[in-house]
């Protein structure tokens, strides 16, 4: 297999790398049964020469190194704890969700094309328990408007989902097509509040969606120079945590605070 090695915490590490002491600094591990490389850009003759200049040049501690020295990354600063996988579709789980119960249904999209996935988590929201089930998600890249139209209507039928009103010629062009979305309301401060919104919740992601259990381990704030967070976050692994602020929003307007002004302007 081949992966960027992203988290400590990842069972990667723990199922091959652990067992074997693996060091910071090492490069190469054999044995009978394994065999580990570790390489960096610098060995990929493929990189042009700004992708290769951008990754020598970062500054954030844990992508430089992740992505630019090829270690296992250590997140201090993640944003969000307050989550649990489970199988929601187990009946002896505390979390079991069969559909059937999944009546107060929230999406949220956030358009991508290329480097960036067009992103979807399938939510429902129990608020009694202030509880966000998380029981599906489309994470997928090279979709145009009206290919993501077809998966968005087999995957929601007719239920609202909130896209990004930055995009308002493809919110109109899905409308177009079938699928019942609305542009997000969005303001100044909405990204740290929806966050600080999300945090008061428990997000109940379910064991299948992997690409929410990804961004949620590596969305992290921005640091000082001396590792500080800031009220700042890093504006990467972010597309199904954007769409499920989008998703939200009437919730969190309901919710605005008088110290947050520019938000839903």
């Amino acid at each position: 297999m081949s992966f960027n090695p992203i988290l400590k915490a990842h069972w990667i590490y723990e199922e091959y790398f652990s067992p074997i002491a693996w060091a910071d600094d090492q490069t190469e591990y054999r044995s009978d049964a394994l065999t580990i490389l570790r390489t960096t850009h610098k060995d990929n003759k493929f990189l042009t020469a700004s992708d290769a200049a951008d990754l020598e040049n970062e500054t954030d501690a844990y992508y430089r190194d992740v992505y630019t020295l090829g270690k296992w990354g250590v997140l201090g600063n993640v944003i969000f704890t307050n989550w649990v996988v489970a199988d929601l579709a187990d009946p002896g789980s505390e979390y079991y969700l069969p559909e059937a119960q999944r009546t107060n249904r929230r999406h949220g999209l956030d358009f991508g094309f290329s480097s960036d996935p067009a992103a979807v988590p399938l939510t429902h929201y129990d608020k009694a328990r202030k509880r966000i089930y998380i029981y599906d998600e489309l994470y997928e890249t090279g979709l145009t408007n009206d290919v993501l139209a077809e998966i968005l209507k087999t995957k929601l039928a007719r239920d609202v989902v909130k896209a990004d009103s930055a995009e308002p010629k493809s919110i109109a062009e899905l409308n177009a097509r079938g699928v019942n979305a609305y542009p997000a309301k969005k303001g100044a401060d909405s990204v740290l509040f929806g966050i600080q919104w999300l945090q008061q919740q428990t997000l109940v992601v379910d064991a299948a969606c992997v690409h929410m259990r990804n961004e949620l381990q590596q969305y992290k704030w921005r640091e000082d120079a001396q590792g500080r967070a800031m009220r700042q976050p890093v504006d990467r692994n972010n597309h199904l945590i954007d769409g499920l602020r989008y998703a939200y929003e009437d919730e969190m307007i309901d919710q605005k605070p008088e110290y947050l002004p520019g938000i839903y302007k």
